[in-house]
């Protein structure tokens, strides 16, 4: 891993304000000494997210998640720690140190980006050469030449190897083409290109690295789209096309379901349109959205498989708490085809008349019914109940209710009473599904008298756990006590392999002399393990801070440790096991 020096790092921290950074993603709001917000980590309704001034640190107490500016920029934005570092680095106007290219995946990371970028190069040139199919094709679909420069769009020739040849030209090797998804393994053994013949558009990510491609075919061959796959520097199913252009723009997106709809849409003057790429849009892709939008505009195809997909992505943005709204496209199938033929100006009609999502859901629920009959009105209603009963705003829910009731002439107090019924269903619903799994845990726990040995086992290392999480939180706390204590301490004592590094960690850094600040921490320790000594970090401000809390806490490590070494009766023989329970004499 790529390390940096403790002044490098203590430079970067006395230059970065932990508050300011998180307020940049998430919405704090100062209680005291803390701050505190909805957590972008997880969803939640009641913030337990807290940013600590004092420490530069933040922990969610929902979650877990926790660290310190490295770590945060590595979890939100899906960072290495070399990359998050340059990332805070180039924000606060710090130089990078010299790289210290010791690292296999971080050398391997640095050439995927590099061949991407050189790939992104060749497909252009290529793509503006005279004759080439694919410009022909992107003209003659509207798309202008500033547009063409500006998402870097380009052409994989009708060639096994082009690209391939071209980027071993440049000194790459084929197994880092094969691991940037560049090339791949022919029947025959030799390398050839992945993307032939196809339209080529970049995924950049919000650095300006192009780390993916979309690949379209000109004609009717399938499969229309191929895409990169999971790499060490992209995963599909947390990327956004066009979000590095569309966050430059308003914090109101819009989201379509493909490229060309996203290139058209910014070419009519629409900057704020993203995209998925291909694949079905997932929690992670609306996390990523959420921290860049307050409100996100779904504007998916008309069909059937359009609407159902927009149903879908609904969901996902409400579990994410994320405003969102539905654009009713009619006179085409997409954004690209509407504004072809209808031109900017109605497309913007159609975003100003947009659904909200219980408008939309509404909609879906009264298609194909006839609700100018008795029954037609009877069967809409049925499904507008359950739509209503799903929206947790009173005041929203109410509003919904006093329209459908002039809509369909049915009293106010009918469809109220209705609603409190399903109301009543999806509270018994969740009620029996949380049963369940409470039932399930409580019979894998008491299905027999060894798992209730094993309980009891676990219950008593909660004391010795309390025991070592008090000693490295006090050491954290007080460094001075460790020459007091270290020749007390036995490693072996720790109960789990995280808990004896960090010990390990911290200690040497104490014998060295070397600070304790979380940010030294962050080139050792994965976000998870950051999570842990933020946690520890956080009991230091209860312990009492005395040699004689210290020394008791190991007593009670030791003592457990030889509790341990007396054979585990989950683990004898039947016969043995039985004996326990045999009256003696």
């Amino acid at each position: 891993m790529a390390r940096f020096s403790d002044d490098f790092l203590s430079e970067l921290r006395s230059r970065i304000d932990i508050e300011e950074l998180v307020s940049s993603y998430v919405n704090l709001k100062k209680k005291g000494r803390i701050s505190q917000g909805l957590c972008p980590f997880h969803t939640e309704k009641t913030p337990s997210f807290t940013v600590y001034n004092d420490t530069q640190s933040y922990y969610c107490f929902g979650c877990g998640a926790g660290g310190e500016c490295i770590t945060f920029i590595r979890n939100i934005e899906n960072l290495d720690y070399y990359d998050a570092v340059q990332f805070l680095a180039e924000k606060v106007g710090l130089k990078m140190p010299i790289e210290q290219e010791d690292d296999g995946l971080y050398v391997l990371r640095k050439r995927i980006y590099e061949a991407n970028r050189e790939a992104a190069r060749f497909f252009y040139n290529n793509l503006v050469k005279p004759d080439c199919p694919a410009y022909e094709y992107l003209i003659k679909r509207g798309i202008k030449p500033n547009t063409i420069k500006r998402f870097g769009l380009g052409y994989a020739p009708d060639s096994w190897d082009a690209l391939t040849r071209h980027l071993r030209s440049l000194g790459f090797h084929d197994n880092e083409l094969i691991s940037a998804y560049l090339s791949k393994k022919s029947r025959t053994g030799s390398t050839i290109d992945v993307f032939m013949n196809r339209l080529m558009f970049p995924i950049i990510d919000l650095r300006g690295n192009v780390v993916a491609f979309g690949g379209r075919v000109l004609g009717d061959e399938k499969p229309k789209y191929i895409n990169t796959s999971d790499t060490p520097v992209f995963k599909k199913g947390r990327g956004i096309f066009a979000l590095n252009l569309a966050k430059a723009h308003g914090r109101s997106l819009i989201l379509c379901e493909g490229y060309m709809d996203v290139i058209a849409m910014h070419q009519a003057g629409f900057e704020t349109a993203i995209a998925g790429l291909g694949t079905a849009f997932t929690t992670e892709q609306a996390q990523l959205v959420a921290r860049y939008a307050d409100e996100v505009t779904l504007a998916y195809d008309s069909d059937e498989a359009g609407r159902n997909a927009a149903k879908r992505t609904l969901s996902i943005f409400q579990s994410c708490n994320v405003k969102t709204k539905v654009l009713n496209l009619t006179g085409g199938k997409d954004p690209d085809e509407i504004i072809k033929r209808f031109g900017k100006e109605y497309m913007q009609k159609i975003i100003d008349g947009s659904l909200s999502s219980t408008e939309f859901k509404l909609a879906q629920a009264r298609e194909g019914i006839n609700t100018e009959t008795a029954d037609g009105k009877v069967e809409f209603l049925r499904k507008a109940v359950d739509v209503l009963a799903t929206v947790d705003d009173a005041i929203e829910r109410d509003v919904y209710t006093t329209r459908l009731s002039i809509e369909t002439e049915v009293s106010k107090t009918a469809i109220e009473e209705q609603i409190k019924r399903a109301l009543g269903r999806r509270k018994k619903q969740q009620d029996t599904e949380s049963f369940n799994k409470a039932r399930q845990l409580l019979e894998g726990r008491v299905s027999s008298a060894r798992n209730a040995l094993k309980i009891h086992a676990q219950n008593v290392s909660i004391r010795a756990r309390q025991a070592e999480e008090t000693l490295i939180a006090s050491l954290l706390h007080n460094p001075d006590l460790y020459k007091k204590l270290e020749d007390k301490i036995n490693i072996d004592d720790f109960s789990s392999d995280i808990i004896k590094r960090l010990f390990i960690i911290i200690s040497e850094r104490i014998e060295n002399q070397q600070e304790l600040d979380l940010i030294f921490f962050a080139n050792e320790l994965n976000p998870d393990e950051m999570a842990v000594l933020t946690r520890f970090l956080q009991k230091s401000r209860t312990v009492s801070n005395t040699l004689e809390e210290c020394l008791d806490c190991i007593k009670v490590m030791s003592e457990e440790k030889l509790k341990q070494s007396v054979k585990d009766p989950t683990e004898l023989s039947n016969e043995e096991f039985m004996r326990l329970f045999y009256k003696k004499e």
